[in-house]
């Protein structure tokens, strides 16, 4: 069934990109695909330079590893300057690059698929094809090496590495049985997204999403499975597969999950170096930061988490990116009460917005942390906020979650979103606990 109301559509998608800039409170916004996030140092050099030049010089990370930068006053000189660091390798699909993958992949122990390349050969083959610049830009591909860090973020097509001989596609987080190769994942996923686009066209042409067709998953396998060039390509190992079955975990686990693995702090690499994962505090960068993260070693990759990770250090190295990061005010310390903390623009950024919840969540987290609580009363409470505490506030950067703590809001591992509105932009999928700005103070979800 489709779970979509397209009655208040009545325009295309107008997701930002780096070309067609949305027009926030603030000035043009654009945002810049970084397909898996991956982006080399000059480039990213390039986009702090560019955020620096050409606009208030405020970085966002997104839920999709991809980059925003807010207040543009030159967007056309901004676009040229991207192209120029091979940013916008196509003009007409530069808004439809929306490809997240495992930040680990071919280092960590979970993985059992290397799915770096890819995600190049997937980017090359998406802009190789004039039609699939007509997606929706909310349409998502994912890449996971089978640790399951991105498959349970809800894309449109997903292929999920089972071991080194291949993987499943899922279509809208929905298993329909079918199976491949690596050699025929791209051209399969390809073909996924073309079937979405001769769906919609019929009864659903403002679908932006696979999940937003009437029995969409269903729909898409079928086209897959009777067109001849997919048809070789494709093993079908289910008795039924048409039906499918969600992809989902217990309800309980992957939130602590998620704040343990948002968590910044070290990872030893399967080859025996270091992986620094790199918490930036709601997800803004300033230009200085930005580069600094860039300069910390051969590899960095942004994350669906609105962290960075930076890849293949040796453990001198490590040290070196750690003092230069802290130095930069970016957070590389396991234990930082700013892990599972989120929030929207809110305000000055955004005209909807009803209270500056980047400056109240600021607020909130360092009123709590050393030296704040030494002096009290230098932090007044915001309205309806009282007695939540950061989600990996107090526990140890080792420490298990403790499901024995009362109150959903005091279990650790559990994100905390702050909204400056009903809307709830960037609310993180799974159990959350949202503050939801009121106008005078904030609503706590669930209470």
């Amino acid at each position: 069934m489709s779970i979509a109301d397209f009655s208040g559509r009545i325009r295309p998608d107008a997701c930002p990109g780096a070309l067609q800039v949305h027009e926030a409170a603030d000035g043009p916004l654009a945002r810049v695909r970084l397909p898996g996030g991956a982006a080399s140092a000059a480039q990213l050099h390039a986009l702090a330079d560019c955020a620096e030049t050409f606009g208030s010089g405020v970085i966002e990370l997104t839920s999709r590893a991809n980059v925003q930068v807010r207040g543009l006053h030159s967007p056309a000189a901004f676009a040229q300057h991207l192209a120029a660091a091979g940013l916008l390798p196509s003009a007409g699909h530069e808004r439809v690059r929306n490809i997240v993958a495992s930040p680990l992949s071919g280092r960590g122990d979970g993985g059992v698929l290397d799915v770096v390349a890819l995600v190049e050969e997937l980017d090359r083959a998406l802009c190789a094809r004039p039609r699939l610049a007509e997606l929706p830009g909310r349409f998502l591909f994912a890449l996971d090496d089978g640790s399951g860090d991105v498959a349970g973020l809800g894309a449109d097509v997903t292929y999920a590495g089972e071991d080194s001989r291949g993987g499943r596609l899922l279509l809208a987080g929905e298993d329909m049985g079918l199976r491949c190769g690596p050699e025929a994942a791209v051209p399969l996923m390809i073909a996924a997204a073309e079937a979405f686009l001769d769906e919609r066209s019929g009864d659903a042409p403002r679908a932006w999403r696979i999940h937003e067709l009437e029995n969409g998953p269903s729909r898409i396998t079928t086209r897959l499975t009777t067109d001849l060039d997919t048809r070789s390509t494709v093993r079908r190992p289910t008795a039924d597969p048409v039906t499918g079955s969600a992809v989902h975990h217990e309800p309980a686990l992957p939130e602590r999950v998620g704040v343990a693995a948002r968590r910044a702090g070290r990872r030893v690499q399967r080859d025996g170096r270091v992986a620094l994962e790199v918490l930036v505090p709601l997800g803004r960068l300033t230009p200085a930061q930005l580069r600094a993260l860039a300069d910390t070693g051969p590899t960095v990759r942004l994350t669906p988490w609105r962290t960075a990770v930076s890849l293949d250090l040796s453990p001198a190295e490590a040290d070196r990116a750690e003092r230069a990061l802290s130095g930069a005010g970016l957070i590389t310390d396991p234990a930082s009460p700013w892990a599972g903390v989120t929030a929207c623009t809110g305000r000055p950024g955004c005209g909807k917005a009803l209270a500056d919840v980047q400056a109240d969540a600021r607020r909130w987290v360092e009123g709590l942390t050393p030296p704040a609580l030494a002096v009290k009363g230098t932090t007044p409470p915001i309205p309806g906020v009282e007695g939540l505490v950061p989600p990996n506030f107090g526990v140890e950067a080792t420490a298990p979650p403790d499901p024995a703590v009362d109150g959903l809001d005091r279990i650790p591992g559990t994100p905390v979103h702050w909204a400056g509105c009903e809307r709830r932009c960037g609310l993180p999928r799974g159990r959350v606990v949202e503050l939801i700005a009121t106008g005078d103070g904030y609503r706590r979800q669930p209470e």
